[in-house]
């Protein structure tokens, strides 16, 4: 059974084309991904689905009507004064204006017994016990405390909730109508890891059907069933999740060039063909006079030449084109020499701000070909830690010491001194010995083409810029590079270009990245900082996760076991006869079991 199908949609704003000839089929029970670059339409798209925006031509059928879709927005606008609760429980609408009502009406009852407010109160609450009256409010608990959303926030307002709280509260809303069908659009943003892997791991056991926006490839990789490949002349979709769908845009390329190739030669063959009738025809012409034989040579190769002639215009009619190029950034860092093993050292470092700590007696060697990924919760001290590598910095206790040969290229230096009044050119031939021939086939290689290369620093996208900062690390010949957020604020396509010339460096790096997809592609060690320690994972992202899972697991078999030991003890305790124990003490004993095994069942949750 299909939830929405949409047949050959198109849209335009201001008269021009955003996407058109869109096929799509969303059946019960798919994940499916909706991808493209930015400024596609993908957000709009959503919108068109969901009946906010219109469209220009084509067809949508739903199966399932739009008042019993769930919608998770980027940011959802409402009032100040309502609770993360009460954001929850509006979902029930006309139930929550009553109750709203009737609030109201209490207050006033409170300070009035006047007769009309009274009739008014008592008609409103059997209008509120029709709609579901208090078991309603249940519900919404009974939910919240399902999806591990901690009660202190329930009556926090939800404008001042957290990105991640906002997503758990919007799911929660969403999940009170039990919708089989949930659009979200870029759900990840500003989450931080743990409630990533919450929401990756919610959206693996919802049996509904969801269409979802994301940047994000690694959560691509771990939830999306399908990605449907958006386009402004249309769509396609391709099974399983980014990886997958890196892997079949890869062999569709190859195959289109293969193809391009195979048009090439032949219509090569044939004009070839068709040249020689030519010449063969006007040769014959001149020699043939009364020559019976050449007259009848001549006819033969005339219905040959139109035969040929008739293959060119079939083959030229089926309109194979010659592949886009693959843009890619075609250079590579290079480093200076390094005769040493290790470029730095943290000796029993520690760090505080206030009472925070960041990192407590870190010990840290940095060596060659070392490519560290340092990952953690938001405001546990990623970006503190690169500060003090660089010095910027200095520890409360113990010391960093850099090697003398250690030459460090800081990829936000790089960003904050770019002159944003000059042009990317201006900028670049800023640079010693820098010429105009030399700066613009260096920015040709770092896809600048033509006028683009006149365009103010102050006017280019945040992608455009870390491709000017990374002409700079060009030249800087650092032998270790240090990277902070690379991939924020970079479209995909942008990401992977930078991604690819950073893989292929051959110096030391520190990188701090949010972005899985990146870590797994590039870091051969990890360091994760949580609560004030840092640890040291030697091997790749693949090889962080599963330690992390093996620990999970241990720490699960051992509350199972610890859980199983102590039901065993109050069985015992409570199977005791009355006239063997001391009574008190032994109601003590329950009392205390009872609440250890209820803390263990939160732990299996993850409560605690």
């Amino acid at each position: 059974m299909y939830i929405c199908k949409v047949k050959k949609l198109s849209k335009e704003i201001n008269g021009e084309v955003l996407f058109e000839n869109v096929d799509l089929e969303i059946k019960q029970g798919e994940h499916i991904a909706l991808f493209g670059r930015n400024g596609v339409g993908k957000t709009t798209l959503l919108k068109v689905l969901a009946g906010i925006l219109p469209f220009d031509s084509g067809e949508i059928y739903r199966e399932v009507p739009i008042s019993s879709w769930g919608w998770l927005e980027q940011s959802p606008v409402v009032s100040e004064t309502i609770t993360a609760k009460n954001f929850v429980l509006s979902e029930f609408e006309e139930w929550f204006s009553v109750k709203s009502d009737l609030e109201e009406l209490e207050t006033k009852l409170q300070h009035s017994q006047d007769e009309h407010i009274f009739a008014q109160y008592q008609s409103s609450f059997e209008m509120f016990l029709e709609l579901g009256g208090y078991d309603r409010e249940l519900e919404a608990d009974v939910l919240l405390s399902r999806l591990n959303i901690d009660s202190t926030i329930w009556d926090v307002p939800f404008h001042l909730l957290s990105g991640g709280q906002k997503t758990k509260m919007q799911l929660a809303k969403i999940l009170l109508k039990a919708p089989k069908f949930i659009i979200m659009d870029e759900p990840t943003n500003h989450l931080d890891q743990e409630t990533i892997d919450w929401l990756e791991n919610w959206m693996n056991q919802y049996t509904g059907a969801i269409l979802y926006v994301s940047h994000d490839r690694y959560f691509l990789d771990q939830t999306a069933h399908a990605i449907v490949d958006l386009g402004q002349s249309g769509s396609t979709l391709y099974t399983g999740g980014y990886s997958n769908y890196r892997e079949q845009k890869e062999i569709e390329r190859k195959t289109e060039e293969k193809n391009y190739q195979k048009y090439k030669n032949k219509k090569k063959e044939l004009q070839e063909s068709i040249r020689r009738y030519q010449q063969w025809f006007h040769k014959a012409h001149q020699a043939a006079g009364q020559d019976d034989f050449l007259r009848s040579k001549a006819k033969k190769n005339i219905s040959r030449y139109k035969a040929k002639e008739s293959e060119l215009e079939r083959l030229e009619s089926q309109g194979i084109r010659k592949p886009k190029d693959e843009k890619k950034l075609n250079i590579t860092l290079d480093s200076s020499g390094f005769s040493g093993k290790s470029l730095l050292q943290f000796h029993n470092v520690t760090f505080q701000y206030g009472k925070k700590i960041i990192c407590k007696d870190f010990n840290f060697n940095l060596n060659r070909q070392d490519r560290v990924a340092v990952i953690g919760p938001n405001g546990s001290g990623k970006s503190t830690l690169l500060r003090l590598l660089m010095q910027q910095l200095q520890p409360n206790e113990g010391s960093v010491t850099i090697n003398p040969q250690t030459k460090v290229g800081y990829f936000d230096q790089e960003l904050d001194v770019l002159n944003d009044e000059e042009t990317i050119l201006e900028n670049l031939l800023r640079l010693p010995n820098m010429t105009q021939t030399e700066a613009r086939t260096i920015l040709g290689s770092f896809m600048f083409r033509r006028d683009t290369v006149h365009k103010k620093v102050s006017n280019l996208s945040m992608g455009e810029k870390c491709r000017v900062a990374l002409i700079k690390l060009y030249f800087s010949k650092a032998n270790l590079l240090v990277l902070d957020e690379l991939t924020n604020f970079l479209d995909i396509e942008t990401g992977e270009h930078i991604e690819s010339v950073i893989q292929s460096y051959p110096g030391a790096m520190m990188i701090v990245t949010h972005d899985r997809y990146f870590a797994k592609k590039v870091a051969n060690r990890i360091l994760s900082l949580h609560d004030g320690e840092v640890i040291d994972y030697h091997g790749d992202y693949d090889h962080y996760l599963k330690h992390i899972k093996d620990k999970m697991e241990e720490g699960q078999l051992w509350i199972q076991n610890e859980r199983e030991t102590l039901e065993l003890k109050l069985v015992e305790l409570m199977s005791k006869e009355e006239e063997t124990i001391d009574l008190e003490s032994n109601l003590q004993e329950i009392k205390k079991l009872k609440g250890r095994l209820e803390e263990l069942r939160e732990m299996e949750q993850g409560k605690l």
